[in-house]
This record gives C-alpha cells, structure tokens and sequence, in this order.
C-alpha cells in the first residue's frame, strides 16, 4: 500500500515537472544549446509565484507572471548568448547565478511557506472532494495536453519551423536571410517560460517555495528526455515525443519514489539520478552497435549488402 500510494504522488509530480522538461527539449533537441538557465528559471517561477500568491494575488494570475518572468530570464540568456558572444553554456551558468540573488529579493527570505494560503491545488480539492494528488495529476495532465497541441500547432508556423531549423542547420537559415539570433533568443524565452510554468505549479502542489528547489533540475529533465527516447525511439512524429518526455518524466519520479520505498537514503538520491542518466544514454549506444554487428557481413565486408569498406 506505501508504495502504491508512493507511486500515484509520483505521477503526479511526474505530470507537473514534465511541464520543466518539455522546456527542456526545446533547447536541447530542438535549438541544440546547452541551456543552464534552468535549475534558475526553475526556482524563478515557484518563488515569483509563492511571492504573489502569499501577497493576495489570485494563484492563477500568479502563474501568467510566473511565466513571464522565466521567458524574461530565457531572454537575458539569449541576448548574452548572441550579442554578448557568449557560449550558451556560460551564459545560462551566469543567468542561474544571477536568478539565485533575484529569487531571494522577490521572496525576502530563502523559503516560503504556503500552508496557508490558497492555491489551486488546495481550491480544487476542496471543490471536488478529491484527495489533492489525484488533483495534482489532473491539473498537470490539462496542462500537459494543452501545452502539447499548442507547441505542436506553434512549431508547425512558419516561426516555429524557423526555430527548428536553426536547430538543425543555422548555416542554412541564415543563408536563406533569416536571423538566427532572434530564433534562438525566441527559443530560450519559450523555453523558460515553461520552466518556470513548471516550478510554479510544483510550488502550489507541494506548498512552498525555496530558492534551492530547482537544484538539479536540469538533470531530471534531461533524465526524462532520454528515458522517454529511450522508450519510444528517436523516430517517431514530433507530437510523439513531445509526449514522451512528460512520459519519460512520470517513469522516472515512479523509479525514484519505488527506490525510496525500499530504504534508499535521500542523501543518494542524486547519486541516482546520475545513474539512471547515465545508463539511458548507454543502452541505446549498446543495442546501436549490436544492430551494426548482427548486419555486418564478413565475406563481403559490408553491412546489409549496401555499405562500403
């Protein structure tokens, strides 16, 4: 019984943090940047929200100004990326350790409790009589659902298309008279906007906001982006992994929440997240080559009949 009631708040914290690692994708599969902006922008969104809605704001209008507030940082990411000229990777290092001091400015203290205060996890459950985990899975999976079809409709634009195909080949748009600047900075903005999105809707579900909450978060995103390829292959429509990412992301807070079940200490919990990154990244690289190997023929020195030396 621990472990199914361990399970179920698993997937519905799986829900809302895959919100962070559809932002995640954005940069790294779609843009091809490195983006640190996000363990930042994370934290960003629960203390700018946990800050309004402790304030008195409506905590649904809070998570419009949380949202603006990560695309605001995924910009300044940009700008000192492309005119700045500084690697994406230094410049989102350098916006996350700016957003550490911003976060407690806007909080005024490094927490914020939000027993309390209203939330919408807290309004719904009250409303419908249903625990709030199962609220927090239903909320996050409209959230999930919308987002997705409006990321699939805004990628297929003619913008959207631009930003991808920055992504692939920014030679080859920026031969064709585009500005993959501006794309990129679009990008990031988006990116962190979602981020953020996500951070304020874990602060509402768990009820309280830190500056240290998103510590980390770029490494269980990327775990849930990989996890989820790994699950439903690279080559599939781009719907489909936008599915699997949330996917991705609800199987990794179930194998973390079953591990610490069976007794594993909190102390080693990133420990673990390493692993499960690491050996996502393995397998595929493993059953890769098997497939190249049971394909090789000897007697002609080719693979499938069709390739060279």
């Amino acid at each position: 019984m621990g472990i199914l009631l361990a399970i179920q708040g698993a997937v519905s914290q799986g829900v809302l943090w895959g919100i962070m690692a559809l932002g995640i994708y954005l940069t790294y599969r779609i843009l091809d940047v490195a983006d640190l902006t996000v363990d930042g922008s994370f934290a960003l969104g629960g203390c700018t929200c946990a800050a309004l809605v402790t304030a008195g704001m409506n905590p649904w209008l809070s998570l419009v100004v949380a949202v603006a507030a990560g695309m605001i940082a995924g910009f300044v990411t940009g700008m000192l990326h492309t005119k700045c000229a500084i690697p994406a990777i230094l410049a989102g290092i350098l916006t996350q350790i700016g957003l550490y001091s911003i976060n407690l400015r806007i909080m005024g203290r490094s927490n914020t409790p939000l027993l309390k205060t209203p939330t919408i996890f807290k309004s719904l459950a009250s409303m419908t009589g249903l625990a709030q985990n199962w609220v927090s899975m239903i909320v996050g999976a409209i959230f999930v659902i919308v987002l997705i079809a409006v990321l699939y409709w805004f990628f297929g634009t003619e913008i959207g298309s631009a930003i991808r195909a920055t992504g692939n080949n920014e030679n080859m748009v920026r031969s064709l008279g585009m500005n993959t600047n501006t794309h990129k900075v679009m990008g990031l903005a988006l990116s962190n906007g979602l981020v953020a999105l996500s951070g304020a809707l874990v602060t509402q579900s768990q009820g309280y906001a830190d500056v240290k909450q998103g510590t980390g978060a770029i490494v269980i995103g990327l775990a849930s982006i990989i996890i989820g390829e790994v699950i439903f292959g690279k080559k599939n429509s781009f719907g489909t992994k936008l599915a699997s990412v949330v996917i991705g992301s609800i199987i990794y807070r179930i194998i973390v929440a079953v591990v610490l079940q069976m007794g594993l200490n909190t102390d080693d919990l990133k420990l673990l997240t390493a692993l499960l990154v690491a050996a996502a990244l393995t397998v595929p690289v493993i059953l890769d080559k098997r497939r190249q190997a049971a394909s090789y023929d000897p007697m002609t020195d080719k693979k499938d009949g069709k390739g060279g030396k």
